[in-house]
Parts: structure tokens; C-alpha cells; sequence
């Protein structure tokens, strides 16, 4: 049976759209331990899961948690690895906000054994689900993972200046097929928009995880400057202006332009069956 907190919307077609960051669902137990619950929700991918849901009827599949990246972040190696070694992130259980602000009171931290049981019933279940869509599509020919993301374009403890608008990772060329980064590039590109490749954002834990071009698994991370779809808000980020609500006019240009990203992934996909 599936959790409440995890969505599964099963399509045919050889996509599968990881949604890792978009949820906001924080525990009574763990809220109540919190500085604020403005900050535990702050660095959430705002409106990713609507931005893409047109994908449905394109024949894609859509694995999306609910819980709080602030909770257990589903996007980071389980065993704790950094995975950009030498730079500011967050970790598997985050205790601080992209912005450097202490997510938990004095004392209030989870400790290892706590980071084990929430692993255990969130981190696991979304990827036994996500590996199981995978598995499903792989039985019929190569398939496309994308794993969708969204950051502030300006955060800079993590990044100097302004993030280009679209963001795609395949570690360093490793998780996909360079024919399928090329067509991602180009797709992003007709929007006259700035595009970058393998650089701040170069594929977290699940497009490395699951990216294995060799056996059919083609993985491919975006992370796009929410700019793109949203208002971001002037300096200081504060909850009178983060986040800005969800416009659906605003955000169409951005849908059209992700249309066409996933129609090359599933040309792509489709060409090797």
C-alpha cells in the first residue's frame, strides 16, 4: 500500500519524473522541535510538481514525496557523503537552511539513530517506488529518469551571483548518454534563455544513483532558476515575500519550454527501442 505521503501517477511512456523536493509536510513531532516552520519549508522547490504536470499527459511517470526536504532530504547519499566536496550544501537531514539559519532549537537536532528511522521511513520508500517505475519501463527498452528541481536564482552561500535559468547534470557526463544531454541542452536553449551544463548543479544522489546509460538507465537532473516561473522576491527572503504564490499565466512561457525538454527525452528514449 502507498504511503499518503508519497504520489505515484504511473504513464507508459519511457520518463519517469522524480520529484524530490517539492513537498512541505513537516511532522507535529518534529515542527514542535524547529526554530520556525516558515524556515523548515523555505528551500522547498516551490511549485514544481505543478509546473510539471502537464507531463502526465505525455505519457510520463511522476514519483513525488511529500515530506519536507528539511525532514529527510531523499536527494543525498544515505550514507551522509558530500556530494560536492569542498562547497556548502546540506545533508541528508538537513540542520541549517541553504542560507546558513539553524533549522532546530538548541539540543533538538536529530541524532544518528533518529537520521536511521527517518531514512528508513521516508528515504527508502520513495526510492523502492522510484526504482520501481524504473525497473517497470526498463522491461520494455531504455528509459529516462529526470529528476526536477528548482532554487532560488540567488542564494549566495551556495553560488556567486545570479544561477543561470536552466541547469542540467549528468555528473560530469557519467549518467546519461551524451546524445541526451545534447538534446536537453538544445531544447532549453530555443528559449534564448541562459543555459549550463555539469555546473554549480551537476546531479545529486538520484541521477548518480540510478544513471547507468550502459544498461538503458539514462539519468538527467534540471535544476531551474525559479525566476523562470515564479516571482522571486528582493533581498531579504522573508515570509511576508517567499513564497510568492503560484501564477499560472507567469508560469506557461516556462511549461512551454519544459514541454519541449521532455519531448527530447522521449525522442531520445524512443530512438533506442
Amino acid at each position: 500500500m502507498t504511503p499518503d505521503w508519497l504520489t505515484i501517477r504511473e504513464g507508459t511512456a519511457p520518463l519517469v519524473i522524480g520529484l524530490p523536493h517539492t513537498g512541505t509536510d513537516v511532522p507535529p513531532a518534529i515542527e514542535a522541535r524547529l526554530t520556525s516552520p516558515w524556515l523548515a519549508r523555505k528551500d522547498a522547490d516551490w511549485w514544481v510538481h505543478r509546473l510539471y504536470d502537464f507531463a502526465v499527459d505525455m505519457g510520463a511517470t511522476l514519483v513525488r514525496t511529500g515530506i519536507s526536504r528539511s525532514v529527510i532530504d531523499v536527494n543525498r547519499d544515505p550514507l551522509g557523503v558530500s556530494l560536492y566536496p569542498g562547497m556548502t550544501t546540506t545533508g541528508l537531514c538537513p540542520t541549517e537552511t541553504f542560507d546558513g539559519e539553524p533549522l532546530y532549537r538548541d539540543g533538538q537536532a536529530p541524532g544518528d539513530a533518529e537520521i536511521a528511522e527517518r531514512r528508513a521511513t521516508w528515504f527508502d520508500p520513495y526510492h523502492v517506488a522510484l526504482q520501481a517505475q524504473v525497473d517497470r519501463l526498463r522491461g520494455q527498452g531504455p528509459v529516462v529518469l529526470y529528476d526536477a528541481h528548482s532554487i532560488r536564482s540567488v542564494v549566495p552561500r551556495l553560488f556567486d551571483g545570479e544561477l543561470p535559468q536552466f541547469n542540467i547534470g549528468d555528473n560530469g557526463g557519467t549518467t546519461c548518454a551524451p546524445e541526451l544531454t545534447q538534446a536537453v541542452e538544445a531544447a532549453c536553449a530555443v528559449s534564448g534563455q541562459s543555459v549550463i551544463v555539469n555546473g554549480r548543479f551537476k546531479g545529486g544522489w538520484t541521477t548518480r544513483h540510478y544513471g547507468r546509460p550502459e544498461a538503458g538507465v539514462h539519468a538527467i537532473q534540471m535544476e531551474l532558476s525559479d525566476r523562470g516561473y515564479m516571482i522571486d522576491p528582493a533581498a531579504p527572503v522573508t515570509p511576508d515575500n517567499w513564497p510568492s504564490p503560484y501564477d499560472p499565466q507567469y508560469a506557461e512561457p516556462m511549461r512551454g519550454h519544459l514541454r519541449r525538454v521532455l519531448t527530447a527525452c522521449l525522442d531520445f528514449a524512443e530512438s533506442r527501442r
